[in-house]
């Protein structure tokens, strides 16, 4: 079975009021993580990967160097290029309306969501940050992550006409996920939308029954473990695993938050120890056959249990 681990990389200022003083802590947390502990966000996911010879996909979103310089951009992706990582396209269409110069034209008010632009609007802004990406050394952009996975039909055109091939945004945990698209489909299967391949975030059902997505700071090790399993039993094809930078640090922090730290590197060490059974990929080594499996992966009542105590645990600390 494939086994993709995605990270979504973004930069975020703490709201919009004071953008320009807040951005060089920001950068620094949101990149490096810096604590006497040592750089628990993008180093030290780079480095875990690495320590077991695995590979990674890494969405990063450009926008906000539009605002703030390309410098920065390009320091991101020599970060990720140097550890032999895979660089793909993030999109968070917040940042659009704070660029320093228009990207498209009546962009004075913030939008959310990709969604939210037309579909002129939504091939200009793809456009734009795939030459941003490939002008820092990205490497060519094949694949493709919605800022908080909020698409439309008309973001599978904008893709095609940017010559991108391959989308994974989808996520029946989020209702601003092209809700049309997932009406009525099975979203345990890669599939084609026009011209392009869509690889949804996996979902499974917790021990409770609830969906829960495939996110390293979401669910338990041992969920993942279970969930793993259940779709390897069932011959499913692909599983997509999300993650972010910032998902080892404690909220508001550059502190290492413990248990995301442990759950990453079990589930690593795991993946590594079953080579066997699962193939940790890229996309731009990725399969252009749609699949048709129909099941949903399962984890046990245990394992979700862990989760909550996880919890409980970090809430005391």
């Amino acid at each position: 079975m494939n086994v993709y681990l995605t990270f979504d990389i973004e930069i975020w200022c703490n709201g919009w009021a004071n953008l320009d003083t807040s951005f060089p802590s920001s950068f620094q947390r949101y990149v490096y993580g810096r604590s006497r502990h040592g750089d628990y966000a993008l180093p030290k996911t780079l480095e875990i990967l690495n320590k077991y010879g695995l590979r990674g996909v890494f969405f990063v979103e450009p926008l906000f160097s539009a605002r703030f310089g390309q410098q920065h951009l390009k320091s991101i992706v020599d970060l990720i290029r140097s550890a032999g990582q895979e660089v793909q396209l993030h999109l968070h269409t917040e940042w659009t309306n704070e660029a320093l110069q228009p990207l498209i034209k009546n962009c004075n008010k913030k939008r959310q969501y990709l969604s939210d632009y037309t579909l002129d609007e939504q091939s200009t802004l793809i456009g734009y940050g795939k030459e941003m990406l490939e002008s820092t050394g990205s490497g060519p952009i094949t694949a493709f992550r919605a800022g908080s996975f909020a698409l439309n039909e008309d973001t599978f055109r904008a893709l095609a006409i940017n010559g991108i091939g391959i989308d994974t945004s989808l996520n029946r945990c989020h209702d601003v996920s092209s809700p049309k698209l997932i009406r009525g489909r099975n979203l345990d299967t890669s599939f084609y939308v026009g011209e392009v391949l869509t690889y949804p975030v996996t979902v499974f059902r917790d021990g409770f029954g609830r969906d829960r997505p495939a996110q390293v700071g979401a669910c338990s090790f041992t969920e993942m473990r279970d969930a793993l399993w259940s779709a390897k039993k069932a011959k499913t094809q692909h599983f997509v695993v999300v993650s972010h930078n910032f998902e080892m640090l404690k909220s508001n922090s550059s502190q290492p938050d413990w248990t995301v730290v442990k759950r990453f590197t079990s589930l690593c060490a795991f993946l590594a120890e079953k080579s066997e059974h699962f193939c940790v990929k890229t996309f731009s080594t990725a399969s252009n056959m749609p699949t048709t499996q129909n099941y949903q992966p399962y984890v046990q009542l245990t394992s979700t249990g862990r989760r909550y105590a996880e919890q409980a645990f970090r809430r005391l600390i």
